[in-house]
């Protein structure tokens, strides 16, 4: 089994889970970006490791992967099986280069002054993998950049609001300092898991964005398109549900255990997804209520 297999498997994440959707080549390209994506996030999140040895680790991803866009020779295994993705999809070493300056911002910053800020580190850790990845499932109509842009951040922003705890125990914030303030919600208050009905207002303002983005994505899609974005199509639906969910519990993400759906629920929305592409139908299956 290839490196990026096992790692594909190993994570259980909604991305891959997502994959089923594709065919046999473009569900093994996928798996090959998703285990690059997800070593390189796994380098920047390991803190065990001083943020200079994680700075360096990146360094040397970096160096790679150009190597696999520009026709050299790889060193790591996950970028060896990336080369030949990498050259089918005329994957941009651009992107790529992107991607690790969003995940590189998780060791010099754990705070975000304002929403712009916000956005861009959303656009380069969650946007730029989508733009990746739709020149994987293959497109006509420029408008699908812009589609996978919103949907990115759509799905990062649901993330964010999931993972309040989790980042938090590990000192990092990333709702906006200035949404913080304009709700009077003390960072301390948040990195000690307190809830409280100020918490609730930022989180739903929060959530609000992100309906913002996955409308935003649905607008942009061509008909035509849909059924090549059958697999970004059912992440959407999958993470939709995600904030619904968040929603429905009042954003009480400092108790329990971490909103997620089980894999009955996962493989009913992606089965439903590719129903409702399949039948014509329009609306997509995320963004409305």
């Amino acid at each position: 089994m290839q490196t990026s297999q096992v790692i594909t498997r190993r994570s259980a994440s909604n991305l891959a889970f997502a994959f089923i959707a594709l065919g046999r080549e473009k569900r093994e390209a996928m798996s090959v970006l998703y285990a690059f994506c997800r070593e390189v996030d796994d380098v920047a999140d390991e803190d065990t490791r001083s943020i200079d040895d994680r700075r360096e680790s990146l360094a040397e991803w970096r160096e790679d992967v150009k190597r696999a866009c520009e026709g050299g020779e790889p060193r790591m295994a996950v970028n060896q099986e990336l080369k030949p993705v990498v050259q089918h999809y005329k994957l941009p070493f651009s992107l790529f280069d992107e991607l690790l300056l969003g995940v590189e911002t998780d060791l010099r910053q754990d705070r975000y002054e304002t929403l712009d800020e916000l956005d861009l580190y959303c656009y380069r850790v969650a946007s730029v993998v989508g733009l990746l990845s739709i020149e994987i499932f293959g497109y006509r109509d420029s408008a699908v950049r812009d589609y996978a842009i919103h949907l990115g951040k759509a799905l990062q922003i649901t993330n964010i609001l999931r993972d309040v705890r989790n980042d938090a125990e590990r000192g990092r914030i990333y709702l906006p300092r200035e949404e913080l303030r304009r709700c009077e919600v003390d960072e301390a208050s948040l990195l000690s898991l307190s809830y409280s009905p100020e918490f609730h207002h930022v989180a739903a303002d929060m959530a609000v964005w992100a309906r913002m983005h996955y409308q935003k994505a649905a607008e942009l899609l061509p008909k035509g398109e849909r059924c090549s974005m059958v697999a970004a199509e059912s992440m959407g639906a999958v993470y939709w549900n995600i904030l619904r969910v968040l929603e429905r519990d009042r954003f009480q993400v400092f108790e329990g255990p971490t909103a997620r759906l089980g894999k009955p629920r996962k493989l009913w929305l992606i089965l439903r997804t590719w129903l409702r592409i399949r039948l014509g139908m329009a609306k997509p299956n995320y963004g409305l209520d």
